[in-house]
């Protein structure tokens, strides 16, 4: 056995000790979030754990428990005086106001998906097989479109549309739009709200998520200005689209390239291809930091494998960079590339013939 740095061996220790912590977490915030304590917690009133158990008919002693661990965790105020536990604010934000640009108990579905299946990511890669979308647990869809839902809610249409050379102007006066890898809706539909004399087409290869996204777009009384059918990248209908839209899914294609020479060929003379895609820098070694860690560890368990199981497999991953979506474009047929903006989380490109 190598010798080893007494100092360094405690850092790491505390660190480990720190994500056991996080990751035992994660699977409360998925329970509170599934059980509604958070919801029921939302108007920050102090409860006790049997007034929390009684609002959610939820049994106490389990209640107090699980109050317990999210207090220890910093996510839940506890007051000593009252013996009672509340929600601030800003925890509000992130746990139980769906809406809100903060919230994020979404994402630990996604974490939850990644437990699930270990052994699917374990055995491809073993056998270099892949592992589809479609194959993963149902947390995983559920879990994505809550977790971006927010950031589109936030930049889609006040400040991502607005970046791209006249396609607000478009939208605006009626046009013709396709969401491709659109999954749940969240993006078509909120695009939907807000230029209502435009016309969308939302496409994904999961029909149990076109399914949902119908669904979603009636709820939101949408539907008349929406058609969700299941088509992939590469052979969805060609229709003349004045803008042609992907969010966070070109990563995840077996054949990105042949994806967008699709795109170009669906395009109107003068259209574009926006491009959405998780935040990241060319190097690995400027990744290498919070945001990266996260983006990484779900392109190892999800991304990589999805793209690995379908042709082509380039496996572009969640950290793929602007140069080499950059490359894609242009090998596809694009003229012009550009980055248009940017959030801590997301690249946004736009393409054009």
């Amino acid at each position: 056995m190598r010798a080893a740095d007494s100092q360094k061996i405690d850092a790491l220790v505390g660190r480990l000790v720190g994500d056991v912590g996080a990751s035992v977490t994660g699977a409360l915030i998925v329970l509170g979030d599934q059980l509604g304590l958070y919801r029921a917690m939302a108007d920050g009133e102090p409860v006790t754990s049997a007034q929390l158990a009684a609002k959610t008919g939820l049994k106490e002693r389990y209640v107090r428990e699980w109050l317990s661990a999210q207090a220890a965790a910093d996510y839940i105020q506890y007051d000593e005086d009252s013996d009672a536990f509340s929600l601030s604010p800003e925890q509000a934000m992130a746990f139980a106001e769906e809406d809100s640009p903060a919230f994020f108990a979404g994402a630990f579905e996604i974490v939850q998906s990644m437990w699930v299946d270990e052994p699917k990511v374990e055995e491809a890669f073993r056998s270099g097989s892949g592992l589809g979308w479609h194959e993963h647990s149902k947390c995983l869809f559920r879990g994505t479109e809550r977790f971006f839902r927010p950031g589109y809610n936030t930049n889609l249409t006040t400040s991502w549309i607005p970046a791209l050379d006249g396609v607000e102007a478009k939208l605006m006066q009626g046009a013709s739009v396709a969401d491709v890898g659109c999954g749940h809706g969240a993006s078509t539909i909120l695009m939907a709200q807000a230029y209502p004399k435009s016309r969308f087409h939302g496409f994904d290869y999961h029909g149990p998520s076109i399914e949902k996204a119908r669904e979603e777009a009636d709820r939101a009384g949408v539907g008349d200005r929406i058609v969700f059918e299941r088509a992939s990248a590469k052979d969805f209908p060609a229709k003349g689209y004045d803008l042609v839209a992907m969010f966070d899914c070109l990563h995840d294609m077996g054949d990105p390239v042949g994806a967008g020479k699709h795109v170009r060929e669906t395009l109107a003379k003068d259209g574009t291809w926006m491009i959405v895609e998780p935040f990241a820098h060319d190097r690995l070694k400027d990744n290498l930091n919070p945001v990266g860690r996260i983006f990484y560890g779900a392109s190892t368990m999800i991304c990589t494998p999805a793209s690995q199981s379908q042709e082509v497999g380039l496996c572009l991953g969640a950290q793929a960079g602007e140069m080499r979506l950059r490359k894609v474009a242009l090998d596809a047929g694009f003229s012009r590339f550009r980055r248009a903006t940017e959030t801590p989380f997301n690249m946004v490109f736009e393409a054009r013939p």
